[in-house]
């Protein structure tokens, strides 16, 4: 009579992990650790980008929803099906990008170049041509256009110590400090140093008044020749390059086996549905994947698919209390926000840098797509990142023996 507990006792030990696939607190932890990241900085690129063009409140509103919405529900659906942990994100780049052209755009203009670049995103993933692509375009050349778009933020890190130079300076150190140490705290170390110094000196004035749920507000689409070269084209290309790509090989990295064109797929039909409420662009995540993927988060990797899902999860909850993100943001002084964005983007600069000069025969390309790319020049309309793609690009072909074949 005793033996049959004994025997089934085994049994339900075995398959109890089965049922309760989301009880994980590492996974927990890891997915909310993903999402302060995120917002500690990858947000504030978000923010300088809609201070350049002086988008109203609630346009800015309804772009933070949009973005955490999207990242959210599209990580937690590709993780719960692909049984991976699959973190998505805004694209940082992209920010950046609009951060230097938005301003020279009507918003409806820059929401009609947020669909094309949504569409030709849907359209490499449903074809299988992500991998064809990267293959055609010099990876040096792509890297260099980030590397250009980028300077600008880095520059802006020190030009902000003019007027604030104990901010700055205390940031950085504390962004250098815990980067020895911790380094996925680092950019929060900065972000928390610069809110309780400007706290401190009684420069932080957040309105208690605007907390609530966010409003989104949809903006119908103007579709210009300009607005489509000068944004679109080099926006779905940055994200595509900078984003979709290293977000494959961390999963790659992490012992997955991912289907890029499925991922991509997802990322661009989200960013289609969202883009008319200010999403400029969902993508795979890189740094934010890399927290949820390692070993910390479960010992066995087809159990850390839970740290996506949660961050998923607390990417949604954000979102809809989007009013409180933009509250945060408008409540500082430029300094920090000018500071935390160039901090955020001093790891992607040196990375875009050394890839884009590390190919010795595209290096002219390459340099030449930097410069031109960073110089902000404007011909017919059409600004300097696409005029530094293009550059770019023919000068690689045209001077090397044969075209790149790594991605």
């Amino acid at each position: 009579m005793n033996e049959g507990p004994h025997r089934t006792a085994p049994v339900a030990d075995r398959t109890e992990p089965a049922r309760h696939p989301l009880l994980n607190v590492s996974a927990v932890v890891a997915g909310l650790v993903a999402v302060v990241v995120a917002y500690a900085g990858p947000m504030a690129v978000v923010f300088q980008a809609a201070d350049a063009a002086s988008l109203r409140p609630e346009t800015l509103e309804s772009w933070v929803w949009a973005v955490s919405v999207g990242s959210g529900v599209t990580g937690l659906v590709l993780s719960w099906a692909q049984r991976m942990p699959v973190v998505a994100a805004w694209s940082t780049p992209g920010a950046a990008l609009l951060a230097s052209a938005l301003d020279r755009y009507s918003f409806a203009e820059a929401v009609g170049a947020y669909l094309v670049a949504a569409a030709l995103t849907v359209l490499v993933g449903a074809t299988g041509l992500f991998g064809a692509l990267m293959r055609w375009m010099p990876p040096s050349v792509a890297s260099a256009m980030l590397a250009g778009i980028l300077l600008q933020f880095g520059m802006d890190l020190f030009l902000a110590a003019e007027s604030d130079l104990w901010l700055v300076a205390a940031m950085l150190a504390a962004y250098l400090l815990c980067k020895v140490r911790v380094p996925r705290w680092s950019i929060a170390a900065a972000l928390t140093t610069g809110c309780v110094i400007v706290a401190a000196t009684g420069r932080f004035d957040w309105d208690m008044d605007r907390l609530g749920p966010a409003q989104p507000e949809f903006t119908v689409p103007d579709f210009s020749l300009g607005a489509v070269t000068g944004l679109a084209l080099p926006l779905f290309l940055v994200t595509m390059a900078s984003q979709n790509a290293p977000g494959v090989a961390v999963l790659r990295a992490g012992g997955y086996r991912p289907d890029p064109n499925r991922l991509v797929l997802g990322t661009g039909i989200a960013s289609t549905v969202l883009a008319p409420f200010g999403c400029h662009a969902v993508n795979l995540g890189a740094i934010t994947a890399a927290i949820c993927t390692g070993p910390e988060v479960h010992e066995q990797p087809e159990r850390r698919f839970a740290a996506g899902v949660y961050c998923g999860a607390f990417y949604v909850v954000v979102g809809l209390l989007g009013t409180a993100v933009v509250g945060l943001f408008t409540a500082v002084p430029g300094p920090l926000v000018a500071s935390i964005a160039g901090i955020a983007l001093l790891g992607a600069f040196g990375s875009a840098t050394a890839a884009a000069t590390r190919a010795e025969e595209h290096r002219e390309g390459a340099v030449l797509t930097l410069l031109t790319t960073a110089s902000g020049m404007e011909l017919f309309g059409i600004g300097s990142t696409f005029w530094g793609l293009l550059l770019g690009t023919a000068v690689s072909l045209l001077t090397s023996r044969r075209p790149s074949r790594t991605a």
